[in-house]
């Protein structure tokens, strides 16, 4: 199932592209489209080139570490993601490296290099699913992730999916219209509030 964005102006097929699904297929993804994806975010912007990001992966070829993902996930989310063939938490360093010193941009870096994974994901036909429903405490202790570091987000991987594998109010969900506030709400110039103006 596809759902390219209506949008408003013109935009890259990858960008227009790119949707969430629930519904995922079984298929295989194979190791080197998936480290491909890891390259991607591997070459994200961040300040100070600090690249505060790490992703803890597993794929159903390793049925003991995926259902340690699964396992960290909030119910609804398991509901369909433990279907996906890939699974993975997105996790941020807080303070600088070399420094020492918080990084006020670490969140926003890790978003930027799971943008530009999931960028690379639709290039090649995957799909990301990126979740803010899973247990961070959970998943500090099952993995072990050392102090300073902080799980931001988990996403599942995959090929699309039928949405009628789906439980009904899910299936709704993925049929729904594709739907964002227009940009005139939220690019602004010269004072809060003020619509820029090459805006029409």
């Amino acid at each position: 199932m596809y759902k390219r964005a209506p949008t408003d102006f013109p935009a890259h097929d990858f960008v227009a592209e790119r949707w969430s699904p629930r519904a995922f297929s079984d298929k295989h993804v194979a190791p080197d489209v998936l480290a491909s994806l890891f390259e991607a975010a591997r070459w994200a912007p961040s300040s100070s080139n600090e690249q505060p990001w790490a992703y803890i992966v597993a794929t159903k070829d390793d049925p003991e570490n995926f259902a340690k993902i699964v396992s960290v996930l909030v119910p609804g989310n398991v509901t369909w993601a433990q279907h996906a063939p890939v699974l993975a938490l997105a996790v941020a360093q807080l303070s600088f490296a070399k420094s020492g010193t918080p990084n006020r941009n670490a969140l926003y870096d890790v978003g930027a290099a799971s943008a530009w994974l999931t960028v690379e994901a639709t290039s090649r036909g995957l799909f990301v699913h990126q979740m803010a429903g899973f247990d961070a405490d959970k998943a500090r202790q099952v993995f072990e992730i050392p102090a300073g570091w902080e799980p931001i987000a988990a996403m599942a991987i995959g090929y699309p999916g039928d949405p009628d594998s789906l439980p009904q109010p899910l299936r709704d969900r993925e049929a729904a219209p594709r739907t964002r506030k227009p940009i005139s709400a939220f690019v602004m110039s010269g004072s809060w509030g003020k619509k820029a103006p090459f805006l029409p």
